[in-house]
């Protein structure tokens, strides 16, 4: 089993599949990138998605979420949901399982729920970020994963895109809080809006800013 990589080494301008291909040369065959987004944010879940590419893929712009406009991340996000030769799963974890676990425990929980989904075990599995302990599935971690590593940046590209895409719905629901243009982070104007209004059945309530406020539930 490889090594847990934690140490933080010079980036490369893109990521690539040199990862894959070592643990490949070890003896595994179905190895898939982690990632996840949403661990911040004061309202809304937080999503996790696995990705598995085929050996030798290829696409032009692949690069960590962060890195990427927002046009761009949803020009790949419908480019690698759409080609059947990569297998994806994307799930989550609720605010109720945030609030009860704790943002770390709820994060890796999305992370075995993306992995155990994908359509085929994983043989193995590269997380982005530090070691998540008592993975179900042989695992190295990679500090700034989503930037070394091809597979886990289209899994942060699928992670970031989907949950945007589920707080511009919350955002339809609860207008007044500006959901669409914060996606549920601390900002002024969404602090603000949880003084005037209260919190959401959406926001998390053991979260600092929220929990500190002691508003009842605004809807």
């Amino acid at each position: 089993m490889p090594r847990q990589s934690n140490t933080h080494t010079a980036l490369p301008e893109h990521p690539d599949m040199s990862h894959e291909e070592h643990t490949r040369q070890l003896g595994y065959r179905r190895i898939c990138g982690i990632d996840e987004a949403g661990r911040g944010p004061l309202a809304g879940p937080v999503m996790a998605a696995a990705v598995i590419l085929p050996q030798g893929y290829a696409l032009e712009g692949l690069n960590d979420s962060k890195k990427l406009t927002a046009k761009r991340r949803e020009q790949l996000f419908e480019h690698l949901m759409n080609d059947d030769s990569v297998m994806k799963c994307i799930a989550s974890a609720g605010v109720e399982e945030i609030d009860e676990l704790n943002i770390l425990r709820a994060t890796h929980l999305a992370m075995r729920r993306a992995a155990r989904g994908l359509p085929q075990p994983p043989d193995f599995c590269l997380i982005d970020g530090l070691a998540v302990p008592g993975f179900p599935i042989p695992s190295q971690n990679l500090v700034k994963g989503d930037a070394r590593c091809l597979s886990i940046a289209a899994a942060s590209i699928l992670a970031k895109v989907s949950r945007d895409r589920y707080m511009l719905e919350l955002d339809a629901l609860y207008p007044q809080y500006g959901f669409a243009r914060h996606a549920g982070y601390g900002t002024k104007a969404h602090m603000q809006a949880i003084q005037q209004y209260g919190i959401t059945p959406h926001h998390r309530r053991s979260f600092a800013p929220v929990a500190q406020m002691e508003l009842p539930l605004g809807f």
